[in-house]
């Protein structure tokens, strides 16, 4: 693995928008456009689109795919029906999080592994060393990749009115044969000026949104096809930074701030994740069952008044005890461009972790009160 900064296939067209960029998983990746808070604003109104050419794509094929993904993933993924989405984790021996993905089945015996950028040699290495016996083949496709997402209120609009974007052909024999009535969580394949294209109805940002797998060598035009689709509709380009605030309003963990190798499922509140019910072993089982100590931190979301953020690795403080005593961290924390007010999520003792209870958290010298409360912070409104 060079320690050369690797650029998205898109990145000429990020330096024509005026992209800033930042380095991300060894990538140099745009952090904003012209304004976060414009561009958050803009996801939760109408739309935006991300380049997250950075995440990592894993081939899994073969008559024993399923059985094999059961084994080496937390869920049961033999059981997800042919065009459908799930959310997993891939664990160590010791229950730990390697990783957080999304797994896609494309048909009977063939798969999609979804991995974090940061974690791509190591949930490829990990996927790899526990085939074994089992008749499966585990490619790393990520190099020939793109990954476009489109995210908002007014994204199904903008694919439906993609020039050269339609469904392919073999889309029309899948439950859910159109974009219209494609449910959260499911794909489709798709053809762009005759390239192929994977459409999922997934996202990070809590908004209704699309991810679009495509040739690297393909990504750059259907960027500008779905920008143009966009004029009139709201669509902005949008950077990693506004992504982040986007994902902490949902709820959603992020590796190496809520997740990670000390994490266990149960403890980020991810224990339905991990199926133990399903027959057989998988990596990790015995450990889950085994379960974690009592005082173990729990993940918990923490909001505050006023307009004084809490970041992460702030110290987290009790209420009801003297002021030295710390019961938490902040994991991630922002103040929220659509509610107005500081949001964060943090590992706290479980003593403290009941739903209204206040503790104190650390900012840059002041201690000043937050409540725990139901995740996700911000859930948009269904039609």
């Amino acid at each position: 693995m060079s320690d050369s900064p690797r650029y998205s296939p898109l990145n000429a067209l990020h330096e024509e928008l005026g992209a800033s960029f930042t380095d991300f998983a060894g990538w140099q990746m745009p952090v904003r456009y012209d304004s976060d808070l414009a561009e958050h604003h803009a996801v939760r109104t109408s739309a935006g689109i991300f380049d997250i050419s950075h995440m990592a794509e894993i081939a899994v094929y073969g008559p024993a795919a399923g059985a094999f993904l059961d084994y080496a993933l937390a869920g049961k993924l033999s059981a997800i029906s042919l065009g459908q989405a799930k959310y997993s984790l891939l664990l160590n021996e010791d229950g730990g999080i390697i990783d957080d993905l999304v797994v896609y089945r494309l048909g009977e015996t063939r798969f999609l592994v979804v991995a974090n950028a940061g974690n791509r040699f190591a949930a490829v290495d990990a996927l790899i060393a526990r085939v074994g016996d089992f008749d499966v083949t585990v490619i790393d496709e990520s190099d020939a990749t793109s990954l476009i997402a489109v995210q908002g209120p007014a994204s199904l609009q903008i694919l439906l009115h993609t020039v050269g974007l339609s469904l392919a052909e073999d889309a029309h024999a899948r439950p859910e044969p159109t974009l219209e009535t494609l449910k959260y969580y499911a794909s489709l394949p798709a053809v762009f000026l005759g390239h192929p294209v994977l459409i999922g109805r997934t996202g990070y940002t809590g908004e209704d949104g699309f991810e679009l797998y495509i040739d690297q060598s393909e990504a750059a035009a259907l960027w500008i096809a779905l920008s143009e689709a966009g004029e009139g509709r709201g669509l902005v380009p949008t950077g990693l930074a506004c992504r982040d605030t986007l994902r902490l309003e949902a709820g959603m963990p992020l590796y190496g701030h809520e997740l990670g190798l000390e994490t266990a499922p149960v403890q980020a509140g991810l224990g339905r994740v991990v199926a133990l019910t399903k027959e057989g072993d998988f990596v990790g089982r015995t450990a889950i069952e085994r379960g974690v100590s009592a005082d173990a931190p729990v993940l918990v979301g923490l909001v505050g008044e006023g307009k004084r953020a809490a970041r992460a690795n702030y110290e987290v403080f009790s209420a009801n005890a003297s002021a030295d005593t710390r019961v938490g961290v902040i994991t991630s924390g922002a103040l929220s461009p659509t509610l107005g007010y500081p949001v964060a999520m943090a590992y706290v003792h479980p003593s403290v972790s009941a739903l209204g209870t206040v503790v104190f958290v650390d900012i840059r010298g002041t201690r000043l009160p937050y409540t725990v409360t139901q995740l996700p912070f911000y859930r948009r409104e269904k039609n």
